[in-house]
């Protein structure tokens, strides 16, 4: 498939997936204004193409993301000058929640490899990912108050990743912590102690993606994103009714064929 040009990300498909590197490495891998931009109409590009069933999302030279670009806010704080309102900081603030919204609802599986600086919207990017894994000495953290600045767009993800009570802590006093503490608190998935295991973490999980049927997939996803969003006995009706179609044709014949013919399923071939 075509995918965007891009100059702030690194993009490799290989298979099933398409892996996405940050690549400012120089400033830690900062959002500017450019990479949520090339970000966003990645995963445009790619939201309806079920041959891509994966992203890994990782950032180029040792750190993973540290964050928004203060050299946009200094711009934004020019054309405020400017115009004399607030819209540029509205719009620049508003479009990293975009687009993390936009990877947390993509339809592909998002595995996340962290290492070095996960911090503000780097912490966002790794709160909507689908399977995280972080070396032990990964640094996480939302430091936006000490900055003078709320947490704006991250917030509501962070709350739903590990909940009300600890992202108060986490937000409130711009507390540091490493791996070990991002599982404890089920930010991440899996802790690993050097970079050729976190490439061995990501390939084993990209073979268990492998293992399930796309379409499938794609609707399971669909469906952990409606639950606690919508009344119970409307969710369990439509899927009971995703259900009914799924097994009667397609993937669910396969499967079920596969299955008492002990041989793998064409999609994992």
């Amino acid at each position: 498939m075509d995918l965007p040009r891009t100059e702030a990300l690194e993009l490799q498909q290989d298979g099933l997936a398409l892996h996405i590197w940050l690549n400012r490495p120089d400033v830690r891998n900062a959002l500017s204004l450019q990479m949520v931009q090339e970000l966003g109409a990645v995963f445009d590009a790619i939201a309806p193409n079920p041959e891509i069933r994966a992203v890994v999302l990782r950032g180029k030279g040792g750190n993973f993301c540290a964050g928004g670009d203060i050299k946009d806010m200094a711009g934004a704080r020019a054309e405020a000058a400017r115009s004399g309102n607030d819209e540029a900081y509205v719009s620049l603030n508003r479009g990293g929640g975009t687009l993390i919204t936009k990877i947390d609802r993509a339809p592909q599986v998002v595995i996340v490899a962290l290492e070095g600086a996960v911090l503000g919207g780097g912490f966002g990017l790794a709160c909507v990912s689908d399977v995280a894994i972080s070396l032990d000495t990964t640094q996480f953290g939302l430091p936006e108050t000490s900055l003078g600045i709320p947490p704006a767009q991250i917030s509501p993800f962070v709350v739903q990743r590990i909940g009300l009570t600890q992202a108060r802590r986490l937000a409130l006093l711009g507390v540091r912590f490493n791996g070990e503490e991002a599982l404890r608190l089920g930010i991440v998935h899996q802790v690993v102690d050097s970079v050729q295991a976190l490439e061995a973490a990501v390939a084993e999980a990209l073979a268990l993606v492998k293992r399930a049927a796309p379409q499938a997939s794609r609707a399971t996803k669909a469906l952990l994103h409606r639950a606690g969003k919508e009344p119970l006995e409307g969710l369990l009706d439509d899927a009971a009714r995703q259900f009914a179609r799924a097994v009667s044709a397609g993937e669910g014949v396969e499967g079920t064929q596969a299955f008492v013919q002990k041989r793998a399923p064409k999609w994992a071939e």
